[in-house]
């Protein structure tokens, strides 16, 4: 067979070489130990936080040597890609803080563009032809009725399943064969000649997983589709190469294909880029544990925790946590500092799935919640309500003394941070009585069954007749007219003597508190007060008694 007369069959309009690719797309200069990694989905569906976890840790790792992290679009499927899907990705994890040093967005083009692979078929095309040149690759006609016959023989004599071998038909048609179906118009696809032999195996070394022996590759597989587009496999060779990348940092899903990936870049010359498999995100069901799915389960959207108003930073340090067990140990240690400080390990993540676990990612959020100052507050809160909460949203911007107060109420205790938020979405659902209009809120009063009817209108309708809101001593105030009504103004007189009142100070706040937020623990009460204005606690006093009646 005369490889280089069937190469210019099958590619007469590719002209280019591999070595003018070489010289096209250099080598990266860049300090030793320095990582190139990269992010490459598919625009396919919305981003899931596994694909979010993954992406976070490739920008760590380059980040932290001195690296590149870039944004590459696997978009080669085009039937099943949505609309918009690229920018989708882009916006979401720039939502969360993982901006790209490259990638298909403004400002993010170099000569390693295009960053589509939809827009990378010539360089594709060139490195097929050489493989072709060399023996190495041949155009299959084959249909797919004769590959499923191929199948059901493979089944029978229960062989490994695939093309390979004496199944793979094609692969020893002569040229005037392979000629004669070309002019006729017979499609065909360009696969592989896979120099591997059955029995033979590869070694792995994992920086997660340790070493990993693996059958070595005897299939012919498919390196270009009928319509010239590569399969996955070819294209990320290709891609990563070219682009200079030297980690690739993807799911344990993957690790079945190694063995293909390195004879691929083996065949085409190319230096081989260390690879890493990282566990899935699993989610806990009965007794054990499965992947996070995309349709039984909202959370495993990234979209789900915009939607929910979860701080970027709070979802990122969730992540760190199952990434590295020692974060949280480095955290508390160093508490001043942030991830972008944390020295990320491969070799500390988990091997098995990592748990993911909302009640913890809760927790963390309060607690991030409660570092951030007043100001960082209503500017997040800003940006989440004016895209999830139009009402919260001219709430904060046009009354934003206000607003900015019912921050205080929620985020201080005294001198100590509150942790209660954990997601901006709580705020409408915590704290009703501050964020919803009087017409749609619906109060459910926690009155304690010690209080009767007659002593709650009593208290309430002496309220009624000076709320005390200009006054610069609301609780001496309050006393004095706990006092008059015979509640005693001294709790710790009160407990010596409790059959000489009708009940103390406590109860009096209590029962206005009760009255104006539906709650028996509220923040400041006065400040309350004072931010849902004189007018509308007049109204929710007179709802209250109307309630009780």
């Amino acid at each position: 067979m005369d490889y280089r007369k069937l190469a210019e069959l099958i590619f007469p309009d590719i002209k280019g070489t591999i070595a003018e690719l070489e010289e096209r797309f250099p080598k990266r200069q860049l300090p030793d130990g320095a990582k190139v990694t990269r992010f490459a989905p598919s625009p396919t569906g919305y981003m899931h936080i596994g694909g979010l976890y993954a992406a976070m840790i490739s920008r760590k790792i380059a980040k932290q040597s001195g690296g590149v992290f870039y944004l590459r679009i696997e978009d080669t499927d085009k039937k099943r890609e949505v609309e918009d899907g690229v920018n989708e990705i882009i916006r979401s994890l720039k939502q969360f803080d993982l901006e790209f040093d490259e990638g298909p967005f403004d400002g993010g083009e170099t000569i390693y563009a295009p960053y589509k692979q939809s827009e990378r078929k010539e360089i594709y095309q060139i490195c097929v032809k050489e493989l072709m040149q060399k023996g190495l690759a041949y155009p299959c006609f084959c249909t797919a009725n004769e590959l499923d016959e191929i199948r059901r023989k493979q089944e029978e004599a229960k062989e490994d399943i695939g093309y390979y071998g004496k199944y793979a038909i094609s692969r020893n048609l002569t040229y005037d064969e392979i000629e004669e179906k070309i002019n006729a118009g017979v499609p065909y696809v360009v696969r592989l000649k896979s120099p591997g032999t059955s029995g033979n195996y590869v070694r792995y070394t994992d920086d997660i997983r340790g070493n990993i022996d693996m059958p070595e590759n005897i299939m012919d597989i498919v390196l270009l589709k009928s319509d010239g587009i590569p399969t996955y496999h070819f294209a990320h060779a290709v891609d990563d190469h070219f682009m200079r990348t030297n980690l690739v940092i993807r799911g344990d899903e993957w690790l079945a294909s190694y063995p293909l990936h390195k004879q691929l870049f083996e065949i085409c010359g190319f230096e081989l880029p260390e690879y890493v498999h990282i566990s899935p995100i699993m989610k806990a069901e009965g007794n054990g544990k499965r992947k996070l799915s995309k349709r039984k389960d909202p959370e495993a959207a990234v979209g789900f925790y915009l939607e929910e108003g979860y701080p970027s930073e709070s979802v990122l340090e969730y992540l760190m946590t199952i990434a590295n067990s020692n974060y949280e140990e480095w955290h508390m240690a160093n508490a001043d500092k942030t991830i972008d400080d944390f020295v990320l390990s491969l070799s500390k993540m988990p091997v098995s799935g990592a748990l993911f676990d909302m009640v913890k990612l809760n927790d963390v959020s309060k607690e991030m919640i409660s570092s951030f100052t007043v100001d960082a507050c209503y500017d997040k809160i800003v940006a989440w309500a004016k895209v999830y909460d139009e009402k919260l949203y001219e709430f904060a911007v046009s009354r934003k003394a206000d607003f900015i107060k019912t921050i205080e109420l929620w985020k201080m205790a005294g001198n100590k941070a509150r942790k209660d938020v954990a997601k901006w979405s709580d705020l409408t659902s915590m704290f009703e009585y501050l964020y919803v209009s009087d017409s749609e809120l619906n109060l459910t009063y926690e009155i304690d069954e010690k209080y009767t009817a007659e002593q709650l209108k009593e208290v309430i309708e002496e309220y009624q007749k000076d709320m005390f809101l200009d006054s610069d001593d609301w609780f001496g105030q309050m006393k004095e007219m706990g006092e008059k009504l015979g509640y005693c103004p001294n709790v710790k007189e009160y407990k010596k003597n409790p059959e000489g009142y009708k009940g103390s100070i406590t109860d009096i706040c209590t029962i206005v508190r009760v009255a104006i937020t539906g709650r028996k623990n509220s923040p400041d009460l006065f400040t309350i007060m004072n931010v849902i204005g004189e007018d509308r606690t007049k109204q929710r006093l007179v709802r209250f008694l109307d309630a009780v009646k």
